[in-house]
């Protein structure tokens, strides 16, 4: 069991969450991405580096996680696909994405990418702070719990 995570626009605050709930666990962590993250996070945390270029990092993920595995990423169309193998799957907002909600989730994204693309929505950009660290840290005890339960059956 490991927590893998899509590191390329992972908030700070998160990939600090996932180092300590993995070192707490004893499960490692791997966050990869297609640049240099900053240093300092404790065992039991590594660092892939992909090339850069589109979906790299959705590539190695796609290509090594495991149904024991838990994902954090806020690509959707990533999540798509882990779910539809039975990965289980975090955003760094913390909402679960199944293989029964992320069709009508991907499906939301697509209209409001055509409606920002057609100038008829504006760009949201969500404020993270203390609420939306805290909702992530408690989907990921949640996760976590779950999986390591499952592990022990």
């Amino acid at each position: 069991m490991r927590i893998w995570v899509d590191a390329d626009s992972c908030p700070r605050q998160v990939r600090e969450i996932i180092a300590r709930a993995a070192n707490r666990a004893g499960i490692e962590a791997i966050f990869v991405a297609n640049r240099e993250l900053p240093a300092g996070a404790p065992s039991p945390v590594t660092f892939v580096r992909v090339e850069a270029g589109e979906g790299k990092a959705d590539e190695h993920l796609l290509a090594h996680s495991e149904l024991s595995d838990l994902v954090v990423t806020r690509d959707i169309p990533l999540a798509a696909a882990l779910a539809a193998r039975g990965v289980r799957v975090i955003n760094d907002r913390g909402n679960l994405y199944t293989a029964e909600n992320v069709r009508e989730r991907l499906s939301i994204r697509d209209f409001m990418y055509e409606l920002r693309s057609n100038g008829l929505a504006p760009e949201r950009t969500g404020r993270f702070g203390r609420k939306e660290t805290k909702t992530f840290a408690d989907a990921l005890d949640r996760e976590l719990a779950r999986l390591l339960k499952s592990r022990a059956r």
